[in-house]
């Protein structure tokens, strides 16, 4: 069966077009873009025009790529940002009318189980308890479990990367002080919100969304992207450590040039790496595969059942 999925995320709206065939995910066409839909919903608590806009724009050429490849079906999910904002229901309704999208507002738990499901689908069905960690811009997710099952743990959390540049983040370079007060808030969510034992039984873990492939494509060096050098490709703590220092330093249009980071994702990166980093310390990880295969590959196996 031939699925299209439209990830509405707070900081990328992202699309899948793949044939599910078997259990396995066959990729046809993939597209990202930077529309940063959660700008200020963490302040204002509805999503803004500007930023729906973007949205709306992305997803037009999207609608053309879906029909253009036939698929059988089209789903779509909308996560932290339009969870959170009191116009969501507004936002749904201009993709129906517009698009002739159905966007379902999907709950952490939810989102944390699909991730599970499409970081974990090409492994086999054992071994350790593994860490699928899923850096967003409105939410982080945590989702702890044996590949082939259901998690055992899951927990979503608010330490994303476009809510926390906006909680903490006011200079340009980020004042020292404003990274470690966004680090010490980090910490202090995981600690409360992944229990101990859950943390020290993981012994690897797989990282997916924007801001893990954007450190693999930095610390490889790699102009232009190259998916098949960042899916499966380990990033060592050490490495995450420099690179954050790296990018802190720079002003964002100097963080805009550097070689492996999309320029749309310089305003947000430095947090996301703060979120990285933080989360392989307090799960004990010296190093974290990165993958591609995320929430649009569980969609797509769950809209193919």
């Amino acid at each position: 069966m031939r699925i299209a999925v439209v990830d509405l995320g707070t900081n990328t709206t992202r699309l899948l077009v793949a044939d599910v065939v078997d259990g396995r995910v066959e990729e046809v066409i993939r597209r990202n873009t930077v529309t940063r839909l959660g700008e200020k919903v963490d302040s204002g608590g509805e999503l803004i025009e500007p930023a729906m806009q973007r949205v709306f724009e992305a997803v037009a050429g999207y609608r053309e790529a879906i029909d253009e490849l036939q698929a059988e079906r089209t789903v779509a999910v909308a996560t932290s940002a339009v969870r959170d904002a009191s116009n969501g229901d507004y936002f749904q309704d201009q993709l129906r009318e517009r698009f002739d999208i159905e966007a379902r507002i999907i709950s952490g738990d939810e989102e944390a189980r699909l991730t599970f499901a499409g970081a974990t689908s090409e492994r086999s069905p054992d071994g350790d308890p593994l860490l699928v960690l899923d850096i967003g811009g409105g939410s982080t997710e945590f989702v702890v479990g044996i590949p082939g099952e259901e998690p055992g743990f899951h927990v979503s959390t608010q330490a994303g990367s476009v809510r926390q540049t906006e909680r903490h983040i006011d200079s340009d370079p980020p004042d020292p002080s404003e990274v470690e007060e966004l680090a010490a808030d980090v910490r202090g969510i995981i600690e409360a919100q992944a229990p101990a034992d859950v943390r020290s039984g993981v012994r690897d873990g797989v990282a997916v969304a924007g801001t893990p492939t954007s450190l693999a494509a930095i610390d490889q060096r790699l102009d232009p992207y190259d998916s098949a050098k960042v899916h499966g490709y380990r990033l060592e703590l050490e490495a995450c450590e420099q690179i954050l220092g790296m990018l802190a330093a720079l002003p964002e249009p100097e963080r805009r040039k550097v070689i492996g980071l999309h320029p749309d994702r310089a305003p947000t990166i430095v947090a996301g790496a703060v979120i990285l980093v933080e989360s392989m310390r307090a799960f004990g990880l010296d190093s974290i595969e990165v993958g591609e295969h995320d929430i649009l590959y569980g969609m797509a196996l769950s809209a193919a059942r």
